[in-house]
């Protein structure tokens, strides 16, 4: 039995940031980094919070945060009695702020403690999804935790936290927002509700991805591309993702590489390897996930006189969205040298091949395969 559910309220459009503004007679926290401190941002949140009786900052959140940051943020939460909790930024903080939340209701027993995420970048869905990431620094391991309650109550989606965004940033979570869809839309899990929403996901980032990437001051292209990473974010948390983020989560882990910037690096191999293209030798023998891959290419306006062109133009067209927003295309130029790819590569392989990901993946997959998507991007 297919199912899909939608528990988030959504806010958007400029000046929905306002929203803020009901809040009242309550304790508020926000959860966010250094960064949304020093510019002014954290500080603009927390005017909006003026009906609050109190309004606390807890910053420390960084890239890919750990254990011990949770942790951290657990006993800020429950040192100023939050009965709100704003996670503000990239998805990190959301993350952050999700399991800070989840852990708090946990260890304390205070219901219900409403969460708000209000993302600065366009890529993550992690405002409308039950999925975190939680890194165990010791270990260079990448954890997706998916619990149902580590949906947030309410998104605030305005582009006027987007603007800022620098061009690089634009282009890596961009393309996270691409890979959440495709991923979603080629799920073995996939559904006609999420396909919608996957299907508008994609249709609205190929237009406004370059856009916003030239022009960062353009609003209608930053709105679309929240309203995009929002949309794919809905989809891939009802049917989950591929080994494209499986393998990306292990090179994050390893080389702290953003995550965006990962599944960008991989995305074109991983999509080459998903349709098989190689074993289709007819219209009626094409993989679904090659099938799939055309439709998109036909919305998005490519070549598609028959699947294996669709496919293959499209493939093309990742490559060229990587190369127009200067996304690295291998290894070293992400900085990571041979010795370095060598001395983990089996544990990068082990972890995508364990990686809850992997299990909603359209071709089932095996070490050697993984090794095969790797050896595209390790390049010396």
């Amino acid at each position: 039995m297919l199912k899909f559910k939608i528990k988030t309220e959504v806010r958007f459009s400029d000046n929905a940031i306002e929203t803020l503004m009901e809040f009242q007679d309550v304790n508020a926290a926000i959860i966010t980094d250094p960064f949304m401190v020093t510019s002014g941002t954290a500080d603009m949140i927390a005017k909006k919070l003026a009906h609050c009786k109190s309004v606390s900052v807890f910053s420390d959140v960084k890239p890919d945060p750990s254990i011990e940051l949770v942790t951290a943020g657990v006993r800020f939460l429950r040192d100023c009695d939050a009965d709100i909790v704003i996670g503000l930024g990239g998805g990190s903080s959301i993350d952050a702020a999700k399991l800070m939340v989840l852990l708090m209701e946990q260890t304390t027993g205070k219901r219900h403690v409403k969460l708000i995420a209000i993302p600065t970048t366009s890529g993550t869905g992690s405002e409308v999804t039950q999925f975190a990431v939680i890194t165990d620094a010791e270990a260079g391991v990448k954890y997706p935790l998916v619990d149902d309650k580590l949906l947030p109550d309410m998104a605030i989606l305005d582009p006027q936290l987007v603007v800022s965004a620098p061009p690089q940033i634009t282009a890596d979570t961009g393309m996270d927002v691409i890979t959440h869809a495709l991923e979603a839309y080629i799920s073995t899990k996939s559904n006609d509700a999420a396909d919608a929403l996957a299907e508008k996901a994609l249709t609205i980032a190929f237009e406004y991805l370059p856009i916003a990437y030239k022009d960062g001051s353009n609003l209608v292209a930053r709105e679309k591309m929240h309203s995009a990473s929002c949309l794919a974010g809905m989809s891939f948390n009802e049917v989950g993702l591929g080994i494209n983020h499986s393998i990306a989560h292990a090179l994050g882990a390893k080389f702290h590489i953003p995550h965006g910037r990962a599944n960008a690096m991989l995305l074109p191999h991983v999509m080459e390897f998903n349709a098989d293209l190689k074993h289709n030798f007819g219209a009626r023998e094409y993989s679904q996930a090659a099938q799939r891959i055309a439709e998109i290419a036909r919305r998005i306006h490519l070549p598609s006189d028959n699947i294996r062109v669709a496919v293959t133009s499209f493939i093309e067209e990742l490559k060229y969205m990587q190369k127009m927003m200067k996304i690295p295309t291998t290894l070293v130029e992400a900085k990571v040298s041979r010795d370095e790819y060598e001395a983990v590569k089996q544990d990068i392989i082990e972890s995508a091949m364990k990686d809850a990901c992997t299990e909603t993946n359209p071709i089932e997959v095996t070490e050697k395969d993984i090794e095969h998507i790797l050896r595209r991007i390790a390049v010396w």
